[in-house]
């Protein structure tokens, strides 16, 4: 596998079948910190029980439902996950691991995009015929080279500047071309959606209403993840990544935002240590499904569980 060229290049078999920011509080258990050299180090073992801290005062009897719902989703899975939730309407925030590393895979496509459209909107240009094709490739098919040829031509300092900005602190790039090797976080991720579900001065509006409808034209072979169980009602945009090591068997991770009239929340799912591909989608939607039905306990989920 040609890690330089994404570090995800399983993707090719398989896809063959204007207020600031606020930076999100971590609960006092912010989950662990070991180093990406020990994680890789360490062979695979059955994931450490960790609690699902959920808080919202307005709403703290959903909060504690929703917690327990999450907890029961991913009980009994090899799976080592992470889960952020962010929802501003009811004040809702749900942790669990939040600070853990991963393993990026694709999901740092995201990032990448961020960065380029605050670097054009910094020079205060649109992006060329040439970058909006790779990001339209990058975000809506995964395609690796597309990726690779932004992260060259942004370079490292222009994605740290926008890591920066962003209050990224837990996201560390990977070295050189190897993108896929990034280190986040939930909790980071969870930041970048925010910033391209709220008004703020790293991404202005119209770099976030780009952004925004890449996620929501992913190719349908790559729709699976946070968005099961979404409601029919809303729009959902996505980013996925997968990728296979011998340590840590399958990352498959999954983000996303969810948007409507009066409506908006992000969900972010983590995970690693799972046998196969299928598996750790299982796992993923599993969360996310009952995620959303907590969060909408009166709509339609727009793809229903067979």
């Amino acid at each position: 596998m040609n890690l330089r060229l994404g570090v995800a290049r399983a993707a090719a078999f398989l896809a063959a079948g204007a207020a600031p920011v606020s930076f999100l509080a971590l609960p006092a258990s912010g989950g662990q910190s070991a180093s990406g050299a020990a994680r890789h180090a360490a062979g695979p073992a059955r994931p450490a029980v960790s609690a699902v801290s959920c808080s919202s005062a307005r709403q703290p009897a959903l909060a504690a439902k929703l917690a327990a719902d999450i907890q029961a989703a991913r009980s009994g899975r090899l799976s080592t996950v992470a889960v952020g939730v962010d929802d501003p309407g009811p004040g809702l925030v749900c942790w669990l691991n939040p600070s853990s590393p991963f393993d990026s895979a694709s999901v740092v496509k995201v990032t990448i995009l961020g960065a380029l459209l605050h670097t054009a909107a910094a020079q205060h240009r649109y992006l060329t015929q040439r970058e909006a094709a790779l990001a339209t490739a990058m975000i809506t098919m995964s395609d690796n080279d597309a990726a690779s040829a932004l992260w060259a031509e942004l370079g490292p300092g222009a994605l740290q500047n926008f890591l920066k900005l962003a209050q990224m602190t837990q996201t560390s790039l990977g070295a050189g071309g190897y993108w896929g090797l990034t280190q986040i976080t939930a909790h980071n991720e969870i930041l970048l959606l925010r910033l391209l579900t709220s008004p703020n001065p790293v991404l202005n509006n119209a770099s976030r209403s780009y952004a925004l409808g890449l996620m929501a034209k992913v190719i349908p072979a790559q729709r699976w993840g946070v968005p099961a169980g979404a409601p029919a009602t809303l729009t959902t945009h996505v980013k996925n990544g997968w990728l296979p090591l011998s340590t840590h068997g399958w990352r498959i991770h999954s983000i996303g935002c969810f948007t409507g009239p009066g409506r908006t929340y992000s969900i972010v799912v983590l995970t690693q240590d799972n046998p196969t591909m299928p598996y750790g989608v299982t796992t993923v939607e599993a969360i996310a499904r009952v995620i959303h039905r907590d969060l909408n306990p009166a709509a339609a989920p727009a793809h229903p569980q067979a």
